[in-house]
């Protein structure tokens, strides 16, 4: 791997019919910044419209984080407020991603947080690795999360987590993880890449016609019809209110949150 390579916050890897693409940037838990976002997206177009391709692998690099989500300390107020409605956004990513033509499968290599909960959950597939945590942090600055994520977790989850998760913001361990639908499969640490290795070989062997096909069609028989203007309404009020400026700043400060609901 050339230097350059090893700076990149996102790589992508096509040998035969599976893609790889690994979040690239563990000294900061693969945390997704814009420049990372747009080189995700890019690999996700590439892998896609690469027709050998029949199995695309999203993972992180090191042994702690598959991805510490989005930093929205990157932004500002005025392009948090753009991130709610519907431009090209965390949310038409992680859109975009669940749309590819052929299967995803998520190889969560440690924690996953914020974002990258989502980013797993735009994948069809989920393996985890034993002794990985989980946190939705949106509620505890004041983030008022957007339509298609919140989507993905009532729809292929259950209501019930997305508000354990979103309105509770509980943090989750591995084994419940497990035990509410969220991961597939949870394994050691020394068996890891051999399950991943394992499903991507399955999916990759399959007919690909009809796999995709029948993917689309999963897609569409699991989608509801929720009223997506007040949800975008209620998300751009949030993301320019008092609450998540003072989230944000007790977020950075490491003290609690004094929120007016203003």
């Amino acid at each position: 791997m050339t230097d350059t390579a090893q700076l990149a916050p996102v790589l992508l890897e096509i040998v035969g019919p599976r893609a790889t693409i690994t979040l690239n940037d563990p000294a900061k838990h693969n945390r997704l910044d814009p420049a990372g976002l747009n080189a995700l997206r890019a690999a996700i177009e590439k892998s896609d419209a690469d027709p050998a391709v029949r199995v695309t692998v999203i993972t992180g690099a090191g042994e702690k984080t598959f991805c510490s989500g989005y930093d929205l300390g990157s932004i500002s107020a005025s392009e948090r407020r753009s991130q709610a409605g519907n431009d090209d956004s965390f949310e038409k990513v992680m859109d975009r991603l669940e749309a590819m033509r052929m299967p995803t499968l998520c190889a969560l290599n440690g924690g996953v947080y914020g974002g990258a909960t989502d980013l797993a959950l735009a994948c069809d597939f989920r393996v985890g690795v034993k002794g990985m945590k989980f946190f939705m942090p949106a509620a505890r600055f004041g983030l008022h999360y957007y339509p298609g994520g919140l989507r993905r977790y009532t729809q292929k989850v259950s209501p019930s987590f997305a508000k354990r998760a979103f309105l509770l913001s509980e943090d989750f361990s591995d084994t419940e993880l497990l035990a509410v639908g969220y991961l597939d499969w949870l394994v050691d640490r020394a068996e890891f890449k051999d399950k991943v290795d394992e499903k991507a070989a399955k999916l990759s062997s399959l007919a690909p016609l009809s796999m995709a096909g029948m993917k689309r069609a999963i897609e569409q028989f699991a989608q509801a019809a929720p009223d997506l203007s007040s949800i975008r309404e209620s998300a751009q009020a949030c993301a320019g209110s008092e609450d998540l400026r003072e989230g944000l700043a007790a977020l950075r400060e490491r003290r609690a949150p004094a929120f007016k609901g203003r």
